[in-house]
């Protein structure tokens, strides 16, 4: 415990003048912290937003709404965590950091653990704020009762107008496109984003993906926004169905996003300067990780 938490004298942390402050010395520890935190505000804010557009019959929100949930909810998340643990908040780019050695492959389940119980911590949330607002949408009065999953807190399945194949390639490549962005605004040898612009720039990424690639499979290319609310919506009474819906679609938003991951390798070791042949001065190598310290050390 002496190694986790490190609190000064009459409650000081560190000679700090915050009472009852303790600083968090374990990396492990604090990076996780931080995944699960970012993370949790991230998927409220998204998981909110769906629930009260579908429940609100479109009187309180449209498709646009989601987006900008989503959108504005990852800029939130990155300013929480950007400094500590690199604000990942998905399974899929922790996966790209581990293979391109910018994080340590120890540090992966690490990671995944935080952020899948960040997202569960938001279900349950957003479930416990809606509750009486999705059984009305359902016509029941239990969750044993309703005839289907709500679709605030549960996961997007296809629409019936899309192919399995052709919803799967898009989370594949949606994916793809995140980590390939991603990996350029924090490129120093380029044009990264500039210096506290990230979590806005992040964020208008994802809201980039939800506009023009959202309709297919409601564009959840992160593992760790799909796997942990279908949990908590089969344990909260809609059981197996959650897993079984859109033809057992479940496995597809684990799998799709590391797939994802993969068609990014070829761009330079997450560094797009040798890829593009940028001339001109050296300048500084990337950072680490995408906006602070690499966590862990090397792969």
């Amino acid at each position: 415990m002496k190694d986790t938490l490190n609190s000064g004298k009459d409650g000081q942390a560190g000679g700090g003048r915050m009472p009852f402050a303790f600083r968090i010395r374990n990396e492990c520890f604090r990076s996780a912290l931080a995944e699960t935190l970012s993370t949790y505000v991230m998927m409220t804010f998204g998981l909110g937003t769906v629930a009260q557009v579908v429940t609100g019959d479109g009187l309180f929100g449209r498709y646009l709404s989601i987006n900008l949930g989503f959108g504005l909810g990852v800029a939130m998340g990155v300013h929480i965590a950007g400094k500590v643990s690199g604000a990942h908040m998905n399974a899929a780019v922790s996966f790209t950091m581990c293979l391109f050695g910018r994080l340590a492959w120890r540090m992966f389940p690490v990671y995944v653990a935080a952020q899948m119980l960040g997202s569960f911590m938001a279900a349950g949330t957003v479930f416990s704020l809606y509750y009486d607002a999705m059984l009305n949408y359902c016509g029941a009065t239990s969750p044993s009762l309703a005839p289907g999953p709500p679709l605030g807190s549960s996961p997007p399945t296809p629409p019936p107008t899309c192919p399995y194949l052709g919803a799967s390639w898009t989370r594949c490549w949606g994916t793809a496109m995140l980590l390939l962005c991603l990996m350029a605004l924090s490129d120093q040898r380029n044009q990264p984003a500039q210096a506290g612009s990230e979590p806005l720039a992040v964020g208008l990424l994802v809201l980039l993906l939800g506009v023009s690639m959202g309709s297919n499979s409601g564009y959840a290319i992160n593992p760790s926004r799909d796997l942990p609310p279908r949990i908590f919506t089969a344990l909260a009474g809609w059981g197996p169905e959650v897993f079984r819906a859109g033809q057992n679609w479940w496995w597809v938003p684990l799998l799709a996003p590391l797939i994802g991951s993969l068609c990014v390798m070829g761009a330079g070791g997450g560094d797009l300067a040798p890829l593009i042949a940028v001339r001109g001065a050296a300048s500084p190598r990337p950072s680490p990780d995408l906006w602070g310290p690499a966590q862990g050390g090397g792969a």
